[in-house]
């Protein structure tokens, strides 16, 4: 790191992100369907740090979302639904400048090929978009951010299924229609290339349906694609003001060697994980991923009037930013289980790198590729944390932000168009990937354990008022 005083811009958005699915709760009231991931189990006694690249079966599915015994936490999630009020005062209290959440589909079209909206649901929103605002909070809304409606795997195997382009977009003008004079900043679809790991949440498509599910997988991101164009194309038809965003997950890797074959190997495989952003940036599938698909035998049904839309690109580029990996040539074009730890790097608890380093670079990487406006819409580190005297001494965590920002304002002193920074999460909610709740990432703390037990008290950590100080200082704090 350099010497240069850290200069972020008067305007930069600091702010946090959360998930409907991973914080309201709520997922059988008011009109609400059941969603993908309120089939999510929580395995008691199992090491969960260990779940990974789990896929799921019509089977589990269908016996999961009758199953009244086991533990399915993202149901109660921190019960945010009715906790919002409160919760949002305190990250005023934080300073927060901006808030990113989600809205969940299943809540709005309980079945997703629904008709008409479900009105309590609308109004739920209504409700929640106004406090942000009310709080100071400029809103950013990602509408599909693990929330499709169970219904749509089941009956239609989800996003394999062209029918949920027109689903999706009928959810998706709905709430521009309702939304659009509060809202500026959306994201279609949450960490959009994220289908190795989070397939089933994502795409709803079923691992024991199919004859190529990799290939069943990409035809069902194409419809993403596609259905996030359109909703560019009537966010222009209908406000000019409204900026439509799309979102990476950052699945960088180094090349593990010096030898030309695994940087040029390691190379491809970020070029792969990236393509999504080409094509939502660019408007064309680049010619690398056609010869990709085509080596791999992946035919996609891609039409002419596809074509035409996906001319309609996002204003703006986000990514998640949790970690790095290193990679070779023997194992950089594998679908699943490519990446490998960098043993340079220390850990979080849950085995992922810490690589504040890696952040400056994915910035300048995707500056480089897209010059578009960047924003960071996850950073974070999940740890266990520890409650006493109705706090929690959480310095591994002020370390994590500290050194993670200070690449963020590197970056910015390099030239990079950063708008803001979302903190991955300003308060506890039920981990995406492992469905623990003692899996911590916020700065404030909320009683309750893994098995839901506790009186759901909210409790500021001392990173709660690091940031605070932080936000107030506009980043200068860092340089003390």
């Amino acid at each position: 790191m350099s010497n240069e005083s850290l200069n972020f811009p008067d305007n930069f958005l600091w702010g946090g992100a959360i998930a409907a699915n991973q914080a309201e709760g709520a997922w059988n009231i008011d009109g609400k369907g059941i969603s993908v991931a309120d089939i999510n189990e929580y395995v008691f006694n199992e090491d969960m740090r260990k779940m990974y690249n789990i896929e799921l079966t019509r089977d589990y599915a269908v016996q999961a979302q009758d199953d009244k015994d086991g533990i399915f936490p993202k149901r109660t999630g921190i019960n945010f639904y009715h906790t919002f009020r409160e919760d949002l005062a305190l990250l005023k209290d934080a300073g927060l400048k901006t808030f990113r959440t989600s809205i969940s589909w299943a809540r709005i079209f309980p079945d997703g090929d629904n008709t008409v909206p479900n009105e309590e649901g609308l109004k739920f929103y209504d409700e929640l978009i106004d406090e942000i605002i009310k709080n100071g909070m400029e809103p950013m809304i990602t509408l599909a951010h693990y929330e499709m409606p169970l219904n749509l795997a089941l009956k239609y195997n989800g996003w394999k299924n062209r029918q949920l382009i027109d689903f999706y977009y009928n959810f998706a003008r709905t709430c521009l229609d309702r939304y659009h004079d509060r809202v500026k900043y959306w994201i279609p679809f949450n960490q959009i290339n994220l289908i190795r790991y989070e397939s089933f949440n994502h795409l709803g498509i079923f691992e024991d349906e199919g004859v190529y599910l990799e290939q069943d997988k990409y035809q069902g991101v194409h419809h993403e694609l596609v259905a996030s164009a359109m909703v560019k194309k009537y966010a222009t038809f209908l406000d000019s003001d409204i900026k439509i965003g799309m979102m990476l997950y950052t699945d960088f890797a180094y090349p593990e060697t010096t030898s030309p074959e695994d940087n040029f190997a390691t190379w491809q495989k970020n070029q792969y994980e990236v393509y999504f952003a080409d094509v939502l940036l660019r408007g064309e599938y680049p010619g690398y991923i056609k010869r990709f698909f085509k080596e791999k035998n992946i035919v996609l049904t891609i039409t002419d009037e596809d074509k035409a839309l996906l001319k309609n690109t996002a204003d703006f580029m986000t990514f998640s930013y949790y970690t790095t990996y290193v990679s070779n040539a023997e194992i950089a074009h594998q679908f699943r289980g490519n990446n490998k730890r960098n043993p340079l790097l220390s850990q979080t608890p849950w085995g992922w790198a810490i690589d504040p380093v890696g952040l400056r670079y994915v910035l300048n990487f995707f500056w480089d590729r897209w010059q578009k406006p960047i924003m960071i819409t996850e950073n974070g580190i999940g740890c266990f944390d520890e409650l006493i005297n109705e706090t929690v001494d959480d310095d591994y965590r002020i370390t994590f932000f500290s050194e993670h920002i200070r690449s963020v304002g590197e970056a910015i002193a390099d030239g990079v168009e950063v708008l803001g920074y979302y903190m991955w999460s300003p308060i506890d909610i039920i981990s995406c990937s492992s469905n623990q709740m003692s899996k911590r990432y916020g700065l404030v703390y909320v009683n309750f354990d893994d098995l839901g037990r506790g009186d759901g008290k909210r409790f500021c950590k001392k990173s709660f008022y690091w940031y605070q100080k932080l936000i107030f200082t506009n980043g200068k704090s860092l340089e003390e």
